[in-house]
């Protein structure tokens, strides 16, 4: 019989993988797109485009985000599921704060606002 605490941490290795080869596939798709001159679909009002150094940190800043969010999920996975105790909690609370720490600084470098203010609006008189 399958043992649900196996099931949890093979779930949790899988998820833990997953994050990590996205940020190393994400590193290594994003050189040639910047040096194809990649921009994002939508640049700021009067935004200059981005150098290949620009376009190469923004595209692997997202990568990184993604993988991220598959490591907090997967570390978040293992301790709920598995007899969680203060220690274990505690442990995942400090490994949650750096990691959303991390992906807040990440979404200020790539968009140039935090993840709550509002993407700035062009004015009317911009498209006539």
């Amino acid at each position: 019989m399958v043992d649900f605490q196996h099931i949890i941490e093979t779930v949790g290795s899988f998820m833990d993988f997953a994050g990590v080869a996205i940020m190393v596939i994400g590193a290594l798709v994003s050189i040639p797109l910047a040096l194809r001159g990649y921009q994002p679909r939508k640049l700021p009002p009067g935004a200059e485009k981005l150098t290949v150094y620009r376009s190469y940190r923004q595209l692997l800043g997202r990568s990184i985000l993604l993988g991220l969010e598959l490591l907090v999920a997967a570390d978040i996975i293992r301790t709920v599921a598995v007899t969680p105790t203060f220690e274990s909690v505690g442990v995942l609370a400090v490994i949650v704060l750096i990691r959303t720490f991390l992906s807040f600084s990440l979404e200020l470098e790539i968009t140039g606002r935090w993840p709550w203010q509002k993407a700035p609006t062009q004015p009317a008189s911009a498209n006539t």
